[in-house]
């Protein structure tokens, strides 16, 4: 890709490409682009992705340049994430480690996220459904493609009520979310994160955050889906806007909802199944990638599942 990209203030332009032009040969190395310097024009020629993100950094430093500001690349106040040109790497982190798929079923999560607007992704614990989503959020934010990454689950957990929890509404929902801060740090120095969610760039919320708003130009993911209701889920759903992108993940098989409630994660697989622009992945077993023992638990749960007995009939639709 070849961007253009035009600076009326020749004095900012002159502090912003820095002494021999030092600030450009910076951003060349950090984003792998090539930059060529022309009168009041800056040339940019890379990936379509390392150059809007190489785009955004200097649009960042030329406004700082024009208030008078000292600028430096190496001070600036982003993230040195960087993507690779590994089909199977989303992302390298500020530690230098590389974020990605490692399974056929995650590749063609990765692949989902890409091509549609919704994508639901389904499977049990381990298999990166919230991790991968985030990561490609994170991707897209850096990469100026995205004004802001919403995180969201719904205030339902196993075994306990927030409202019995202590602390004030912050001190109750931070530690039901941390999955979500977690894997934030994975990819962005703490102080980073910090930030950006001071600015509104990041936002992890109970998913009853969302009700009465529109979401425009975000990546919002819904996590622990099987736990909303229908109504829950339908809400959610029509609260995206202009330009966002969606990943709903869950595990039908764990929900924490009251026996005579329906999943709304259930119903929607079955509503939306033939919606365009919505895209469904399943992930199972054969996708988990945390610690081996973990796939060996859930085979175990699994068969010790498959030899209880049926309900009877009068009892599955009560808790359908």
């Amino acid at each position: 890709m070849i961007e253009e990209l035009s600076f009326e203030d020749i004095d900012a332009l002159r502090l912003l490409c820095g002494d021999r032009d030092q600030n450009l040969r910076d951003i060349e190395a950090e984003y792998r682009i090539t930059i060529h310097p022309r009168g009041n024009l800056i040339r940019l020629i890379g990936s379509r992705t390392s150059v809007r993100q190489a785009e955004k950094r200097l649009h960042e430093l030329y406004a700082r340049a024009r208030h008078g500001e000292a600028v430096s690349v190496t001070a600036a106040p982003v993230s040195r994430a960087a993507i690779s040109d590994d089909r199977d790497v989303v992302l390298v982190t500020y530690k230098n480690v590389r974020l990605g798929a490692k399974t056929a079923g995650q590749r063609r999560y990765l692949s989902a996220l890409d091509t549609n607007d919704i994508v639901f992704a389904v499977g049990p614990a381990g298999t990166g459904k919230t991790y991968l989503a985030v990561l490609v959020a994170v991707r897209r934010l850096l990469a100026g493609e995205i004004q802001r990454i919403i995180l969201a689950r719904p205030a339902v957990e196993a075994g306990e009520k927030l409202g019995f929890l202590p602390g004030d509404l912050s001190e109750k929902v931070n530690p039901y979310l941390r999955p979500l801060y977690d894997a934030l740090h994975d990819m962005l120095p703490f102080d980073r994160v910090q930030q950006m969610i001071h600015t509104g760039e990041i936002e992890v919320a109970p998913l009853a955050f969302m009700r009465g708003r529109t979401l425009n130009d975000a990546f919002i993911i819904l996590d622990e889906a099987q736990n909303t209701t229908p109504e829950q889920m339908k809400m959610f759903l029509t609260r995206i806007g202009e330009r966002s992108r969606v990943a709903v993940t869950g595990d039908i098989t764990q929900t924490d909802l009251a026996t005579h409630r329906r999943s709304g994660l259930a119903e929607a697989l079955e509503v939306l199944a033939n919606v365009e622009g919505i895209g469904f992945v399943h992930l199972t077993a054969a996708d988990i990638v945390r610690h081996r023992i973990v796939q060996a638990i859930i085979d175990a749960y699994a068969q010790h599942d498959a030899r209880q007995p049926a309900l009877p009939l009068s009892e599955q639709e009560a808790s359908s």
